[in-house]
């Protein structure tokens, strides 16, 4: 590692400079690749040799290929920006980056065991787990020690996934579903209480968003409670405490809210996002008694607030830490618009006038364009060094 204050002089290619820019470049094509193959799955039963269970593929990279390579990317930017320790970067982040890719590579190829693909994908945690552990360590940054239980958590849910996926155990993949997904939106709300009303604050002029003490005290812990009760099957329990996360959530949005936003792109899609997983959380509670399908509780949590709050965060992030001015064109505001709207279709599918199959395609095509606009714009950001001469 380097400190920040020593001198280097980025390259003409400057991807592997700071952890964001693999982590974006890679999630955002793995966004459009793993929704395009799903649909084709999908439509004409193909099954990818991972274990030979395309339900679980899907929902195993939704969360552990895509989802985790953009909170890896984040915290591995984020983490030297709150401790002033350099993270990985260079050969380092080049190493931990080819072990998140091969495992996305290995299930797809025949001859590659199933013990090999397991191994693969679980050491891709542990990296990244070191790789912002020890800046933090070294910086007495302890507050946001908070990252490595959440990084061992993630890792204990991919493992349930392959232990039931080798024939180790029974019951537990669903179970490593529930979890990963449910500590991806424990990761939102942490991040998101943290940085939405910043960014709200530092981009809307004039806006000051209201922070209430009491709430922000009390949704973390309850966050966790609810990703704990709902790996219980107890409803009762889970349905509550769903509810009162909401209800929290709600507070939140109410008091970051101003019309003022919708004249900052980069601004309103992290609270309209935000919003998605808000409702995510009264529709988890609803579903639980069979009122509206769990299948629609989940894709407000990954379609609307994952899709949503990982766009614009990340186009967000990377003009920031490559030095460029805070602002967005029309290819940008219209992958917004796009996410948001494919968000809205699947949330609402039960709901549309066409049928299902139909209503999942174009939702599944409004997400792919929304990234591939988004690799268009940024792939130059990303490869290319800051614009103001600054290593990362």
């Amino acid at each position: 590692m380097i400190q920040l204050q020593e001198r280097r002089e980025p390259s003409s290619f400057s991807l592997f400079n700071l952890g964001f820019r693999p982590f974006f470049l890679a999630g955002a094509t793995s966004a459009v690749i793993l929704i395009a193959v799903w649909l084709v799955m999908y439509r004409q039963g193909y099954q990818p040799n991972y274990y030979n269970i395309g339900v679980y593929w899907h929902a195993h990279e939704m969360i552990f290929g895509f989802s985790m390579a953009i909170i890896a990317g984040f915290l591995l930017t984020a983490v030297r920006t709150w401790t002033n320790v350099q993270t990985p970067f260079g050969w380092s982040l080049g190493i931990i980056f080819l072990v998140w890719l091969i495992a996305r590579i290995f299930p797809l190829i025949s001859a590659v065991p199933d013990t090999l693909i397991a191994i693969t994908d679980l050491l891709f945690i542990p990296l990244v787990a070191l790789g912002i552990g020890l800046p933090i360590v070294r910086s007495k940054n302890y507050r946001n020690l908070l990252f490595l239980p959440l990084l061992t958590a993630f890792f204990i849910a991919n493992l349930l996934m392959h232990l039931e996926l080798l024939g180790v155990t029974e019951g537990t993949a669903n179970l490593g579903i529930q979890l990963g997904l449910s500590l991806v939106i424990m990761v939102i709300t942490i991040i998101g209480g943290r940085v939405i009303p910043f960014f709200t604050e530092k981009g809307v002029s004039g806006v000051s968003c209201k922070r209430f003490s009491l709430v922000e005290k009390l949704i973390i812990p309850t966050t966790a409670l609810w990703v704990i009760s709902s790996l219980t099957g107890y409803t009762p329990a889970i349905a509550l405490i769903s509810g009162i996360t909401g209800i929290m959530s709600l507070i939140r949005i109410a008091g970051w809210f101003d019309t003022r936003i919708f004249k900052v792109p980069l601004v309103w899609i992290l609270q309209l996002s935000y919003a998605f997983i808000t409702v995510g959380f009264f529709l988890y509670a609803l579903s639980l008694y069979d009122l509206v399908s769990q299948s629609v509780a989940y894709h407000a949590f990954a379609a609307g607030g994952i899709g949503g709050l990982t766009l614009g965060m990340m186009a967000r992030v990377s003009l920031g830490h490559t030095g460029r001015k805070l602002a967005t064109g029309p290819m940008m505001v219209s992958a917004f618009v796009l996410m948001l709207l494919a968000a809205l279709i699947r949330v609402c599918i039960d709901l549309l006038p066409f049928a299902y199959l139909t209503s999942l395609h174009i939702s599944g095509a409004l997400w792919c364009i929304a990234w591939i606009l988004f690799i268009i714009k940024y792939t130059p950001i990303l490869i290319k060094p800051r614009v103001d001469g600054i290593y990362g």
